[in-house]
């Protein structure tokens, strides 16, 4: 198998040079999910995350009709193009009504990437991601931002632990990364095109994250939110069904959120020592 990645540090906003890159990797399989992907940077910037984004996949999916025709490629949106449930779990089969410009911009790249498949026949995978986390991830999502900061005060020798988060109380389906990966892979390896959400079936609050955190840290917490930090337009629970990606691949997520919460930490401690 091989991957367009192999072509590190392509602007895919050039669509020549994406072009020139597929046609030189000549991948088996496209993994695609370069984004910006940050729900609140997009409130601050909406026309860069719906202006990129969108582009980004256009020329993804050009150069591989183009250049690659024979290749699958993975389209990765997100679970927040769900936007409010009408029913929980939510399946591929939900109506897309994004919340926030983040979302629309996922769902207006996932509408495309299945306008190519429907119209030029590329052979598309659309994955649809929900919350995933763990080891290395960047600390402006959720439960990185959370270890960070108990990883700091733990170090520092404080006990209770303040931690700031914004809302407490919305709910989000949370699935390792490393679990995510895996099934990108076998949806590659194993799946025919159309639509799979890659989730864990299971919420937890942002209050039930801070909570499994300090069990982890062996601390007490003190629980701070700050107003700053609270989204418009928020979705107050967002959890989804995994049965088409298991009936087409057999996956199932392995790793329990009390692991990745643990390792997290873990992680942000080694990284700060």
């Amino acid at each position: 198998m091989v991957a367009a990645s192999r072509s590190e540090g392509v602007d895919l906003l050039d669509a020549t040079a994406t072009r020139s890159a597929i046609a030189a990797a000549r991948p088996e399989v496209v993994y695609h999910l370069a984004a910006h992907a940050h729900v609140g940077e997009s409130w601050r910037d909406p026309a860069r995350s719906l202006r990129d984004n969108v582009a980004m996949t256009l020329n993804v999916l050009e150069a591989v009709r183009e250049e690659a025709s024979e290749a699958t490629v993975v389209a990765v949106a997100s679970g927040e193009v769900y936007g409010p449930p009408e029913r929980l779990p939510v399946g591929e089969t939900a109506p897309l009504r994004p919340q926030n410009p983040y979302a629309v911009s996922k769902a207006s790249a996932d509408l495309l990437a299945g306008f190519y498949a429907d119209a030029h026949g590329v052979r598309v995978i659309r994955a649809r991601a929900f919350n995933h986390a763990g080891p290395g991830q960047a600390p402006v999502y959720a439960i990185a931002s959370f270890a960070r900061q108990f990883a700091a005060a733990v170090d520092a020798g404080e006990n209770p632990v303040r931690i700031v988060t914004g809302n407490p109380d919305t709910r989000r389906d949370y699935t390792d990364v490393r679990d995510v990966v895996r099934a990108y892979r076998r949806l590659a390896e194993h799946a025919e095109p159309g639509v799979y959400n890659i989730c864990s079936g299971r919420t937890a609050s942002s209050r039930e994250l801070v909570a499994m955190l300090a069990e982890a840290a062996g601390v007490a917490v003190e629980h701070v939110v700050d107003p700053a930090k609270l989204r418009p337009h928020e979705v107050m629970e967002l959890r989804g069904s995994f049965d088409a990606l298991r009936a087409a691949t057999g996956w199932e997520p392995e790793i329990p959120l009390a692991q990745t919460l643990g390792d997290t930490l873990a992680w942000w401690r080694r990284r700060d020592a």
